[in-house]
């Protein structure tokens, strides 16, 4: 929708949304109108370089042709007819996804939230169906990030986080270990344990992969132990890492995996996979979803696969990412560290750079980043982004990081 059609100026469409709209998002000062490849545009035609792409879901880039055309082809077919009767994107989007990453059965879902949701319920499930009814305790990560049900909540690892105040005892059935502790996950497990619940890269939690010894150390305890292996690639799936999922930078596979975000080129859409003897748990009535694999966002979905993997948008991550990552090393000052796994990168500031700031001063110069706490910046741009556009974004940063640096400097001073 285009300003100009709606009769109203940006000024009256921001005031719109802070008089009806209940508010919980530090928003950026401008009106997003159109998408376009590496860039959104503002209602005067000003491009912003986007380097959060919606965090982390137009991986393909902007309203990618073939996504677009994708929807607008299914739209004029069929919007939505629940999931009573067979539907075409639905089946030939299964196919794909189980295929492409290696797993055997697809349960569809709207958001990331829901599907870790259904994997907490998948799993908790079969633990309790097949070893009785204690078996549905899950081990996940401290600083881990899950969702804002209550399910994905409680999983959560950060009980001081805003996303847990405020709303009472979290589920029971979790308990916290430490990241990339093998031995700390091993320690928190009980005879009451069916599965280890963790992101290959914590997002919220601070840009920080898994080793491959914690992941192959974890998927071998829980065969050991016969354990499910959960893995949450909400964001770091579908090209994120230099792989399609990142679990298969490791060489291991999960028990159940979920994904969102990039899966939909743009459009709204979840699911878990699982391996075909746990997806058993779940039986007619069980679990479901209204709008689970509606047949705009799966063809949207299968246009989205096809586009990563056509242009070997994971390769260019891969390449693209450690490009990145090492320039912003070696040029962006007061930076404890630069890291991440493709283009899932995160910037480290020490105590004199605030990364809020950090995220202002950049849009000052219309480059589009995220904060993490005080101290962390998060860029996920789309996975066609470019060395030319990475080397721009390094040098807005280095500005911004200077003069927040200065800044710090003189209020000391005072």
């Amino acid at each position: 929708m285009k300003l100009e059609s709606t009769g109203y100026t940006a000024e009256e469409i921001k005031d719109m949304v802070n008089e009806y709209m209940i508010e919980t998002y530090d928003r950026f000062d401008f009106v997003a109108e159109r998408g376009e490849g590496m860039y959104l545009y503002d209602e005067k035609g000003m491009p912003y370089l986007d380097f959060y792409a919606g965090v982390a879901v137009n991986a393909a880039g902007n309203c990618n042709p073939a996504v677009v055309k994708a929807v607008q082809d299914q739209a004029k077919e069929l919007m939505q007819t629940f999931n009573y009767p067979y539907t075409i994107p639905q089946a030939l989007l299964a196919k794909k996804i189980c295929t492409s990453i290696g797993m055997d059965k697809i349960f569809y879902q709207n958001t990331g939230t829901e599907a870790n949701e259904a994997m907490i319920k998948m799993a908790r499930k079969y633990g309790i169906e097949k070893y009785g009814p204690s078996k549905y305790h899950i081990v996940t990560a401290a600083h881990s990030f899950h969702g804002r049900t209550f399910g994905s909540m409680s999983a959560t690892g950060q009980p001081d986080n805003a996303c847990q105040q405020g709303f009472g005892p979290m589920e029971a059935g979790f308990s916290y270990a430490r990241f990339n502790d093998l031995q700390s996950f091993i320690d928190a497990c009980t005879e009451d344990t069916i599965a280890i619940m963790i992101e290959p890269v914590q997002g919220e939690g601070g840009v920080y992969p898994a080793t491959k010894e914690f992941m192959t150390g974890l998927r071998k305890y829980c065969d050991e132990h016969h354990l499910l292996l959960l893995l949450d690639e909400v964001q770091s799936g579908w090209g994120r890492t230099g792989a399609l999922m990142s679990y298969m930078n490791y060489g291991i596979k999960p028990d159940i995996v979920s994904m969102a975000k990039a899966l939909g080129g743009g459009m709204p859409i979840g699911a878990i996979c699982a391996t075909k003897e746990v997806s058993k748990a779940f039986t007619a009535g069980s679990h479901g979803s209204t709008f689970g694999g509606h047949p705009v966002c799966c063809a949207a979905a299968l246009a989205e696969i096809d586009e990563l993997q056509r242009l070997d948008l994971p390769g260019n991550a891969k390449e693209v990412g450690s490009y990145f990552i090492e320039k912003l090393n070696r040029e962006v000052p007061y930076i404890k560290e630069a890291r991440g796994q493709g283009l899932f990168v995160g910037v480290e500031f020490d105590d004199t750079v605030d990364a809020t700031e950090i995220k202002h001063l950049c849009f000052e110069k219309r480059l589009l980043i995220t904060a993490i706490g005080d101290s962390i910046i998060r860029m996920v741009p789309p996975l066609i982004v470019t060395k030319e556009q990475c080397d721009l974004a390094v040098d807005i940063i280095k500005e911004a990081a200077v003069r927040c640096h200065l800044k710090t400097i003189r209020s000391k001073a005072a």
